[in-house]
């Protein structure tokens, strides 16, 4: 249809290698090269670990310690065989000697907790040296699988604080009694790579993570595409709203703001450059659209089921309260690429490249997977976990009605491998930052920060919440969505508790501000993405995507200040006031940064609507007032100077 017909693609100098992209820019996607009987044998193994992971999460009634153990011994050895040492060109079939000495020491390490849990457990603190070495050779494993499938910023993070608890940190007198505490507390107590992030992996984000596969081979994100560029496609800079449309739909479903610019970025970027979009706005208009998925319910990058169990809340509790925020994150977003096109003049898609709708609606029924899954989660009819599982099985056979992506026997064993594949990452990270977690909590850190922090913020919340939005971005540039809250979550949020600020907003807050470092220099990994598929300067990108998702630096103080948004201790008419004051001010923010309204602003008019912009959104009945009429002014102005051009005109 239209759009997606081969004479309708953008011309380009020469194609655009999507794999290599993904593969510079997303290190889970650096994976060796399998073939023939190799790849058969590793596909296997990825698809037995899903269906290991499924019965563990359904069926099985394990100890706890013998569960998470036996996981992360699977989650090594199969690290070790899917990601090589090293970026670069892999030999086809090979897997050095030492990275099969790695796998069977690491994993050795794992199953020997494994199968002697019991005796371990009620041996107490007191370890053989031996014991010891067991345990820091299981770190150090799962460290290294870590690196290799998720990067090396996460591990700088987590060698800074161990550094800090074997330097400093601890109290015992000697190295060897402080290495063996240490060795204790992350690898054999519940404190540090057992703790709730590798818990809650284990629990529920696999299950959602093998859905996510089997509803990707229904062909549900080429569903997004079209249908969103039927909504939107034929407006102003149609282009550019379908990747915000369009994005956001697929955030609901993916954990990967790369894979997300990636995905729908091959079809949008090229499309708003042919419309007029300069590259580096094309760019990051995808990417900064891309990485607000993560905060799109009901996945938010599997993270929701973090904070539900870091809170005590039901995870329907977290999703409902996410959806105001995500929206006018994204409306923020919208309204950028809105104005932008009008300051441009560009024009939107042609009716012959759009799709058309009658036939769009046939495929309404991919929808269902996502559907059914909302409900039963929403309605508590069953646990999270079946309600995923059971959020799989419609996928598969709603696939039957789709003539292109129907879920053959081959396609359900490659679903399966694809979802085994994608927790090594997620479980690896969330490994390590129950290690950092561990760290901080055993070296008394938090409380050093925290007491550091709030000295400096004195009485003053809007220092702290600024000071923490700092620490948030650092500690969250190149960190994976899940590992990126865990982190946050153990030093951040209860900063911003202490400072009086409510438990889910504060957790809130730290979520958004570690997301946003995939769009903020220097390690912008999402907007590098995009600055790729567009061919665009990356810097220059990375700076516009950070204009581009001012929502993101606004709507968090928004709920932070006052928790209406999230609907926390309010009324309807409180929450109604607020979302419309919060729109009004991103719409004059955005105006301003782009200096346009209804014609080009002089300097002076974009202050004023700046300024009248954060007042409407600092929450407060004079601040609304005030902004508002500042805002009004600038309208007026605009109004004003549109008509004089048009009677020169």
């Amino acid at each position: 249809m239209g759009l997606f017909k081969k004479k309708n693609a953008p011309k380009t100098a020469e194609p655009m290698d999507l794999d290599a992209v993904m593969k510079k820019y997303d290190q889970e996607s650096n994976t060796r090269v399998w073939e023939g009987a190799p790849k058969i044998v590793v596909t296997c193994l990825l698809a037995t670990f899903a269906v290991f992971c499924i019965c563990v999460t359904l069926f099985f009634t394990w100890l706890e310690e013998v569960r998470l153990t036996s996981f992360v011994a699977f989650i090594v050895a199969l690290g070790y065989i899917v990601y090589p040492v090293k970026k670069g060109v892999q030999k086809v079939n090979s897997l050095p000697w030492y990275d099969i000495v790695a796998a069977v020491l690491g994993t050795g390490a794992f199953l020997y907790y494994t199968f002697d849990a019991h005796s371990i457990i009620q041996q107490g603190a007191n370890f053989e040296w031996w014991q010891v070495v067991i345990g820091i050779i299981g770190i150090l494993s799962l460290a290294e699988v870590c690196r290799r499938s998720v990067g090396l910023p996460i591990l700088i993070v987590a060698g800074c604080f161990i550094a800090y608890a074997l330097i400093w940190g601890l109290s015992n007198p000697t190295f060897g009694g402080r290495l063996e505490y240490l060795s204790h507390y992350l690898f054999y107590s519940k404190e540090g790579i057992l703790s709730t992030p590798i818990n809650v992996c284990s629990k529920f984000i696999v299950v959602f993570i093998i859905f996510g596969a089997f509803l990707e081979r229904t062909g549900i994100a080429d569903f997004f595409i079209q249908f969103a560029n039927t909504i939107v496609g034929g407006f102003s800079g149609g282009p550019a709203k379908v990747a915000v449309v369009a994005s956001a739909f697929e955030g609901m479903v993916s954990g990967s703001s790369v894979a997300n610019t990636v995905g729908s970025g091959s079809v949008t970027i090229p499309l708003m450059k042919r419309t007029g979009y300069k590259p580096e706005f094309a760019a990051a208009a995808e990417a900064s659209a891309s990485t607000g998925g993560q905060i799109m319910p009901p996945i938010m990058g599997a993270a929701a089921f973090l904070m539900a169990d870091y809170l005590g809340v039901p995870y329907s509790n977290i999703v409902v309260r996410a959806i105001l925020p995500a929206v006018l994150y994204f409306a923020g977003v919208f309204i950028s690429v809105h104005l932008e096109a009008k300051k441009e003049g560009l024009r939107g898609l042609t009716k012959e490249e759009l799709p058309k709708l009658k036939p769009l609606l046939k495929k309404i029924y991919l929808l269902l997977p996502l559907v059914v899954l909302i409900y039963l989660v929403s309605a508590n009819i069953f646990t999270i976990q079946y309600s995923a599982a059971i959020a799989i099985l419609v996928a598969v056979v709603v696939s039957l009605f789709n003539k292109g992506n129907r879920i053959t026997p081959k396609r359900f064993l490659e679903a399966l491998a694809a979802g085994g594949q994608g927790m090594i990452s997620v479980a690896a990270a969330c490994g390590i930052a129950g290690i950092i977690a561990g760290t901080i909590t055993m070296t008394g850190l938090a409380n050093v920060m925290i007491n550091g922090i709030v000295a400096v913020a004195g009485n003053h919340v809007i220092i702290a919440l600024f000071l923490t939005m700092l620490c948030c971005i650092v500690l969250g540039m190149g960190v994976p969505t899940t590992a990126n809250y865990c982190i946050m979550a153990a030093t951040c949020a209860p900063i911003l508790v202490r400072m009086g600020v409510e438990p889910i907003a504060a957790h809130f807050f730290v979520f958004y501000f570690g997301i946003v470092a995939d769009l903020t220099p220097p390690v912008a990994l999402a907007a590098y993405a995009g600055a790729a598929i567009g061919q665009a300067d990356p810097m220059k990108t990375a700076f516009t995507a950070t204009k581009l998702a001012i929502g993101a630096f606004i709507v968090p103080y928004v709920f932070a200040l006052d928790p209406s948004m999230l609907l926390v201790n309010t009324n309807v008419g409180s929450v109604i006031l607020i979302v419309i004051t919060s729109l009004v001010g991103i719409f004059a923010v955005s105006s301003a940064l782009e200096g346009y309204l209804l014609r080009r602003m002089p300097w002076y008019q974009r202050i004023i609507s700046a300024a009248g912009g954060l007042l409407l959104i600092y929450p407060g009945i004079t601040t609304d007032l005030i902004g508002l009429g500042l805002a009004a002014v600038v309208v007026l102005l605009q109004i004003l100077a549109y008509r004089k051009s048009k009677k020169l005109a």
